[in-house]
């Protein structure tokens, strides 16, 4: 019997829950910072990190919030999530756990969301974001942030391809353009774009997914066979270490707006 999409997810993200919660590209960062300034400045009642992971956008927001819901489809995760809050004196941090397309969370809830790389693992991009938007209360800050796809077909398909060989819970990278266009139609108004390189350091990235020796080898094959143009774009490295390109987005809730459906 094939497995659901959400027990992939579960399965791939469950068991490793502290690598997340230790991952240098999770921990750290300028998007995190940024996240955490806009945090301080919007002083939220309640806040909500959906696709939590290892937490690390919700311990940054539990900082400068009244209350933040860390949420995400893995218990295992969130158990971990809830340990470390725990650990860094972080009463204020609760956790949830629920898919982001059906979000068990009243209209109007919170008055601040974010997410962080997390985009990519929804099997319905829109439908997560229309409940992002029904959550948040009107004028409510969003904050989006995750690895986007280059917008040129030939480096789309590569980007797409290594990420599955790698994790076979990841649906796609969106672009800029198709991530700007479906915020305005679920309801949120974009205030500010930033875009950054984020390295990836092959054995790091690997090993954080358990990733089998036989895709593995196909990724890199991939790597060394790609065209030049693609190889240079992508800053692909002698030991498989690459570049990919993300967005950090500012949006607000739109005042009036209804849920399709």
């Amino acid at each position: 019997m094939t497995p659901s999409h959400d027990t992939v997810v579960d399965q791939q993200f469950g068991p490793q829950a502290q690598a997340y919660v230790e991952s240098a590209v999770h921990a750290g960062g300028e998007d995190l910072d940024a996240l955490e300034s806009i945090t301080a400045r919007a002083a939220p009642r309640r806040a909500l990190d959906i696709g939590t992971g290892g937490g690390h956008a919700a311990y940054r927001m539990a900082r400068h919030a009244g209350n933040v819901t860390a949420l995400d489809l893995s218990a295992a995760m969130l158990e971990r999530v809830r340990a470390t809050a725990h650990e860094r004196g972080l009463a204020n941090l609760e956790v949830c756990t629920a898919r982001a397309e059906r979000l068990p969370l009243d209209d109007g809830a919170f008055d601040m969301l974010a997410t962080r790389y997390s985009a990519h693992h929804w099997q319905n991009f829109e439908q997560a974001l229309c409940e992002a938007r029904r959550v948040l209360e009107p004028g409510a800050n969003a904050v989006f942030i995750d690895v986007i796809s280059p917008g040129v077909d030939s480096y789309d398909t590569h980007l797409q391809t290594v990420e599955l060989l790698r994790d076979p819970s990841h649906v796609r990278n969106r672009s800029e353009a198709e991530w700007l266009a479906a915020l305005a139609r679920c309801g949120f108004r974009v205030r500010a774009t930033t875009r950054r390189r984020l390295r990836l350091e092959w054995s790091s990235w690997v090993k954080r997914m358990r990733t089998s020796d036989l895709h593995c080898d196909a990724i890199r094959s991939l790597q060394l066979r790609a065209p030049s143009a693609t190889r240079a774009y992508f800053e692909i490295e002698p030991d498989g270490s690459f570049s990919v390109d993300t967005v950090q987005i500012e949006a607000s809730a739109c005042r009036a707006w209804a849920m399709k459906g």
